[in-house]
Parts: structure tokens; sequence; C-alpha cells
């Protein structure tokens, strides 16, 4: 189960620092392309949730791998889930239906990582 753990919590992370990170440097314009979302979203949320990604990226690897607070990667995986819940409210507030199936996958895989994390 350890494996199993850090091989999520390191793909997770890999995905949610460089979203989040583009969320957090890029701008609107930037962004569109690949999120069309932002434009329903005002800029300074947008900014906060590419934070919380980060944040919950690093929650995901840094307890564990120091030994501190490791309910702190619990916390970061189960945030995760929350971020992915909203993100499938607004694709389905958008009529976008269709882009959800990522949304669903990362928040199955931080819903197993946060399970996972209990364990450790």
């Amino acid at each position: 189960m350890v494996l199993a753990y850090w091989i999520l919590a390191v793909l997770l992370a890999v995905f949610y620092l460089y979203a989040g990170g583009r969320k957090v440097v890029q701008s609107q314009e930037r962004l569109r392309p690949m999120m069309g979302w932002v434009d329903q979203i005002p800029m300074p949320l947008v900014r906060v949730i590419g934070v919380l990604e980060v944040l919950g990226a690093a929650g995901l690897i840094l307890p564990p791998l120091t030994g501190t607070a490791e309910w702190l990667a619990v916390a970061a995986a189960t945030g995760l889930v929350l971020i992915q819940v909203g993100g499938i409210v607004v694709h389905l507030s958008r009529h976008e239906a269709r882009l959800i199936g990522l949304n669903i996958a990362l928040l199955v895989a931080a819903a197993v990582t946060a399970w996972l994390a209990t364990g450790r």
C-alpha cells in the first residue's frame, strides 16, 4: 500500500504542480485555450484555485516524506477531491459534460490517495 500511495501521490503532485502553477502565473488569455472556464470565474479565484492545487501537491509529498504531520497528506488529498467536485460543477454548469472525464479520474485518484494515506 505504501508503494501504491507514492505512485498516485507523485502522479497527482506532478499534475497539480503543473496545472496549479499555470493558474497562479499565467494570464487569463494564456489560460483560455486549455481552460475556457476562466472567462466565467474571476481571475483572483482562479489564482486561489491554483495556489490550493500547488499546496495540495506539496501536502501529498512533503509530510509523508519528512515523517511530520502525515495527516496533512490525507487533508491535501481530500482538498484535491473537493477541487475536482468544483471542477465538475463548473463544467456541468457550462453544459460541458463531455469534459468531466479528467475531473472524475483525478477525483478518484485523489480519493484513493486519501484512503491510502490513512493506512500509512
